[in-house]
């Protein structure tokens, strides 16, 4: 993601007006990302050949895994990553359920 030129790091913010503008250049940024995410989610709801084949619990673990380590590295508390990782995940696999239900309804 670009800077915008008139929105400082967060470290060199000095108003609650440059810290706000900060974060709702993220909110639609992350709201982008997650529109694009959920189409793979969809992809992936037209590709399975199964319904049982949407839920994986071993591929959650290994998602928030993967996640976790990240955060980490970037330095996201795990107490902010896990739970929003996990919501995402289970909002995620209900949005797959629906589209796989959807894609099979008329076939």
């Amino acid at each position: 993601m670009e800077p915008d030129a008139q929105i400082p790091p967060a470290a060199s913010c000095r108003s609650m007006a440059e810290v706000r503008a900060a974060i709702d250049r993220l909110d639609r940024a992350l709201v982008a990302l997650l529109a694009e995410r959920q189409g793979y989610i969809e992809a992936a709801a037209r590709i399975k050949g199964a319904r049982g084949e949407v839920y994986d619990a071993a591929r959650v673990e290994e998602v928030v895994a993967k996640v976790l380590s990240e955060a980490a590295r970037l330095g996201l508390s795990p107490e902010i990553a896990e739970p929003v990782w996990r919501t995402l995940v289970e909002r995620s696999i209900a949005h797959e359920f629906a589209a796989y239900d959807s894609l099979r309804k008329g076939a």
